[in-house]
């Protein structure tokens, strides 16, 4: 008997290689690394917190400081009377980053679903390192220090910052298909931890002649590479003779049902679900997707709603890992940078890995649902973690891995099931704007997080930040609860098919 559409497994890389040319290896590293880049320039700030709380309270003055006038303004660093509130300034200036940021993501989705997407890329990142550079480096040259107008850059600093994401993903999107898309974008999303490890070993090089070193080099970094990919990036396969994505799937069966209990109706047509996120319509220049209907797609609500939680605790991680490190355990801030990197690499590992066993159950969230069930184990663990680098080192990658593995999924590969459903085959510009609204909220709540880590930290003890941890990692699971009952149903069903067919 013919088996149903939904129970023919193949391999999913043999579709993928037998699409895969030297253009699309290409795109992979330059979106890999031109987010990397952003990423290394975010977290420099997390690694020289302990220096800048010093510049900034009365027990580190700079001696050198010109005599400029007002004495108030220019030469002052007496910014804060003591180092607790110079540690909440840093988690204020985290949550204001965060909330432009989120702002920022849900324009730059739909500005990025109308314009080049190379363009848009480009510009954020050369413009965001002349806020970086201009922050921490050119501040600490002049000696000039002023909390509103590091808030101010740091607001315009967001909003740049923003134009990334939904732009790689975006892009990714329309050169990788379905097929064995958990894994590729599970690898390609390690490009934030990557980014995360870049950040920290630039800084832990340079943060001996000054924090303000540290900025200048990813700043610079980070510019030079908005360079490269305005002259380098190609934006869709149209652009060098390829076939758009959809063109020719008919003959690889394997991208049939990708995530197909989450992105469309059982009843559906196989021929139906071949289609491009960017395939040419009737009409020349293809319709954008509104954001009211992008927010209407199902599944849209319920994985953005999680990812607010899921992003509090991962960014968390990543904001204040090092000064966690430093201020927890007394170790030095550039060993406790060293230290972070571990963290990314769980993360690294994790997201790739449970991206190819999504590819093979062809469902997204039962894998999700059990990575975050350890999670909330490992935090645990991790919160009772004894003063010893090696055993640190051990939890924290395992941590990153339960935790900063589904962080990747949901913003990367589940992203480009959200904005390449069935429902938004007529409206073919879709993915960016899905992206922005997925990873838009999640920064909301990444930003709420940030200011309340500093609140519970100064008023209940870092135990109880760990706490905060667990009871964000369980609301994620309750958010997608719904969507897990789904699969694992289908995922049974399935399975009394084969038996049946057998």
């Amino acid at each position: 008997m013919a088996m149903p559409g939904s129970l023919r497994r193949q391999p999913g890389s043999r579709g993928l290689v037998s699409h895969c040319t030297h253009h699309h290896i290409v795109v992979f590293l330059l979106t890999f690394f031109s987010y990397s880049l952003l990423h290394a320039s975010r977290k420099t700030f997390s690694n020289v917190k302990v220096s800048i709380s010093n510049q900034w309270t009365p027990s580190c003055q700079n001696s050198t400081a010109p005599e400029l006038r007002p004495y108030e303004l220019w030469n002052s660093s007496h910014l804060f009377p003591n180092a607790d509130e110079a540690t909440l300034f840093l988690g204020t200036l985290d949550t204001i980053f965060l909330f432009s940021y989120a702002v920022g993501l849900f324009v730059s989705g739909i500005v990025g679903d109308r314009l080049n997407l190379r363009w848009v890329l480009s510009f954020g990142m050369c413009s965001s390192a002349l806020v970086v550079f201009s922050f921490g480096t050119l501040t600490e040259w002049l000696h000039f220090y002023n909390k509103w107008f590091y808030c101010c850059l740091w607001i315009v600093n967001g909003l740049l910052q923003s134009t990334g994401w939904p732009c790689v993903v975006a892009v990714m999107g329309n050169w990788f298909g379905k097929a064995g898309r958990g894994f590729v974008f599970g690898l390609w999303s390690a490009c934030a931890s990557v980014g995360n490890i870049l950040g920290a070993f630039l800084a832990s090089c340079v943060l001996k002649y000054g924090y303000e070193y540290a900025f200048l080099v990813t700043a610079s970094v980070q510019f030079a590479g908005g360079v490269i990919v305005f002259f380098g990036l190609l934006t869709s396969p149209k652009e060098v003779g390829l076939p758009e994505l959809g063109a020719d799937e008919d003959e690889v069966s394997v991208e049939e049902d990708a995530n197909r209990p989450l992105m469309g109706n059982d009843d559906v047509d196989d021929d139906d679900r071949n289609y491009s996120i960017q395939a040419a319509d009737n009409d020349n220049q293809p319709k954008a997707i509104g954001f009211f209907q992008a927010c209407c797609l199902p599944g849209v609500v319920l994985y953005s709603l999680a990812y607010a939680c899921l992003k509090l605790v991962n960014y968390s991680f990543f904001f204040w890992l090092p000064f966690y490190l430093s201020n927890n355990f007394g170790w030095k801030e550039a060993e406790a940078d060293q230290l972070s990197i571990w963290y990314d690499v769980g993360g690294i590992i994790g997201g790739t890995i449970q991206g190819l066993i999504s590819d093979v159950l062809q469902k997204r969230a039962p894998v999700l649902a059990v990575s975050l069930l350890f999670a909330v184990g490992s935090l645990f663990g991790y919160s009772r973690s004894p003063n010893s680098k090696r055993i640190n080192a051990v939890i924290m990658a395992i941590t990153g891995f339960f935790i900063g593995g589904p962080s990747n999924m949901i913003s990367s590969a589940i992203s480009a099931d959200l904005g390449r459903q069935d429902v938004v085959k007529g409206s073919s510009e879709a993915l960016a704007t899905v992206t922005g609204i997925v990873d838009g909220t999640g920064s909301i709540g990444a930003a709420v997080g940030q200011y309340l880590v500093s609140l519970i930290q100064e008023n209940l003890g870092w135990m109880w930040v760990f706490y905060f941890f667990i009871l964000m990692t369980s609301s994620t699971i309750l958010f997608i609860s719904p969507l897990i009952v789904r699969e694992v149903r289908l995922l049974l069903h399935e399975r009394r098919l084969r038996m049946l067919a057998e």
